[in-house]
């Protein structure tokens, strides 16, 4: 695996510590925020918070993925993250996620300031976003879904769960390499809670050691999901802050490196205690 990745004055030195993204749903129906942070004033202060409570990268993105949610217009889109993308990177050099799964708004989110494309369709949904991605020359975040938000949950059917994401991941990264995105670019997501039941959740981040072995950098988005509440008997997403620790804990022993989190203050203590196991620092 490449050891590093530079972005802006911000270093990501992958084998020394786990890196925290901090969640920004500028969207009025995300399943545990929607609404909170809609508008650009309210959305500046939520990122800004998390920068000083230890995030190293904030995830902006304007269309709920949430199991169910509807895809909205690309211009609906472009109104909710645009504007926020420019006011966040006026106040801070923090690296900037867009969290889409359409090219043009991948583009236009590159070009006022994010440094990242996180696509929970690997490039899938729209195949200009892989050729898009490769020109910009910027990192891309390639999730392992099948279906789309509304039918995905419908799709929990597998023979090997762990391979066949691997292999998903393969012809993926093979497909982006060929059209010029570099290796250490790319990051991969196994994409807990998108087509996959309770108990895949859990295999997931018990096998997240084989997904590794692709050699790339793994992100692990747990935050406040309904695996957790209903091992908590918790219907209340808000409420599942010290599941989600839990559960960032373990998936940092099998070898997580970047961590996507609603709650950043509480995830970056236990990050923090964890990787001093871990690395021995």
């Amino acid at each position: 695996m490449v050891e590093s990745l530079t972005i802006r004055n911000h270093q990501f030195n992958w084998c020394t510590r786990t890196f925290l993204m901090g969640i920004l749903n500028v969207t009025p129906d995300s399943f545990s925020d929607g609404g909170k942070f809609n508008q650009i004033e309210t959305a500046l202060n939520q990122a800004m918070m998390m920068v000083k409570d230890g995030a190293d990268i904030i995830d902006i993105g304007g269309e709920s993925t949430r199991p169910g949610s509807l895809e909205i217009t690309l211009e609906e889109e472009l109104e909710r993250v645009i504007p926020v993308i420019t006011a966040l990177r006026h106040q801070s050099d923090i690296p900037i996620s867009i969290d889409t799964t359409r090219a043009m708004v991948a583009k236009k989110a590159i070009a006022v300031g994010a440094d990242i494309v996180n696509d929970i369709s690997a490039g899938t949904f729209d195949d200009q976003m892989l050729p898009t991605v490769a020109k910009l020359n910027v990192p891309i975040i390639l999730m392992h879904i099948r279906g789309n938000p509304h039918t995905m949950q419908n799709l929990t059917d597998y023979q090997d769960l762990i391979e066949e994401i691997n292999q998903f991941f393969q012809e993926r990264v093979t497909e982006g390499i060929k059209l010029g995105i570099k290796k250490e670019h790319i990051i991969l997501d196994p994409g807990i809670g998108f087509a996959k039941n309770y108990q895949q959740n859990l295999d997931i981040l018990r096998n997240i050691k084989q997904i590794r072995k692709l050699d790339f950098p793994v992100l692990i988005g747990t935050s406040r999901k309904s695996f957790i509440g209903k091992i908590l008997n918790q219907e209340n997403p808000q409420r599942r802050i010290w599941g989600t620790a839990a559960s960032c804990s373990y998936a940092i022993t099998q070898g997580a490196n970047i961590l996507r989190v609603h709650d950043v203050k509480e995830m970056y203590d236990i990050a923090k205690v964890t990787d001093a196991l871990i690395f021995h620092y």
